[in-house]
């Protein structure tokens, strides 16, 4: 038998040879889901069994072809909370719990929260979770994705609703008003060179023309039509599409405070606006603080 630390040394080299950049994390993740522990226990674990051993190295040459994690373990984590995803849904990225943060920064009580695009539903449940009085409604129109996202939201505050975010009339008739609308719709362009991973989520969540913009283009007058006055509109794009969005959401003409924010890397990451007319269910708003200063 060998300790779980030597496994996990031993897996970290062969993903790291086989160029996984995260090698020594999802070494450790994948070893800690064979033997069902958590991941900080591993160095507890003294004699690793040859039949758990056996089933390491299986999950580990999945992983070494370039099988996302995700689908391995057929989990996500998303600030801070797990998710069930797999093959057929995108796979929630950290990126966009700056979404779920914004959103909670921004808005408060009974606030009426629509997400778009939802896949898995990550950051619609984030979002209920970060504000237990709002009224959630989590948009998605993929049959594969919506039976994870109907997992996920079961019992936490979310109306799932399957629909097309770019057909008017069913957004408008399924949504109502919201006071807060966010997407992380599919945004990049159709040429693009991604990772293996990447390649792994569905296409459709993925890409979106030529530009990248032509779910977010045909979204923006959908979303003005559905926002209260003072509502407040928040979209993830591509490292390359900041300026895009930003000049999309200008040229429709009920958006005032359109703002570009960065990631943690420092990198294009998302876009935020305010519906013209009126200040609904706001707390403060940092946005606007950073447009006077």
């Amino acid at each position: 038998m060998r300790t779980a630390d030597t496994l996990r040394r031993e897996g970290a080299r062969i993903l790291g040879e086989a160029g996984v950049d995260s090698a020594d994390h999802d070494a450790a993740e994948l070893l800690a889901h064979v033997l069902d522990v958590e991941r900080g226990r591993l160095l507890l674990v003294d004699d690793v069994s040859d039949i758990d051993t056996a089933r390491f190295y299986a999950v580990l040459r999945r992983r070494e072809a370039r099988e996302p994690l995700q689908h391995i373990t057929g989990r996500a984590w998303f600030d801070g909370h797990e998710f069930a995803v797999g093959p057929g849904v995108f796979v929630p990225r950290p990126e966009t719990e700056l979404i779920a943060e914004w959103v909670s920064a921004t808005a408060c009580g009974a606030v009426r929260v629509a997400d778009l695009c939802s896949g898995s539903g990550a950051l619609a449940v984030a979002i209920a979770r970060r504000l237990p009085a709002a009224e959630v409604t989590a948009v998605e129109k993929s049959e594969a994705a919506l039976t994870y996202l109907r997992r996920n939201a079961l019992h936490r505050g979310v109306r799932v609703v399957p629909g097309d975010v770019t057909d008017p009339a069913s957004m408008v008739q399924a949504l109502g008003t919201c006071d807060v609308i966010v997407a992380n719709p599919p945004y990049v362009p159709a040429g693009s060179e991604v990772s293996a991973e990447v390649r792994q989520d569905p296409a459709e969540a993925v890409f979106s023309g030529d530009t990248g913009m032509d779910v977010i283009e045909a979204m923006i007058p959908i979303v003005a039509d559905v926002l209260a006055p003072g509502g407040r509109f928040a979209v993830e794009h591509d490292d390359e599409t900041a300026a895009a969005v930003v000049d999309a959401l200008t040229a429709d003409g009920r958006f005032h405070t359109v703002v570009a924010h960065t990631d943690l890397a420092d990198r294009p990451r998302f876009v935020t606006a305010v519906r013209s007319g009126g200040d609904v269910g706001a707390a403060a708003d940092p946005d606007r603080a950073r447009m006077e200063q």
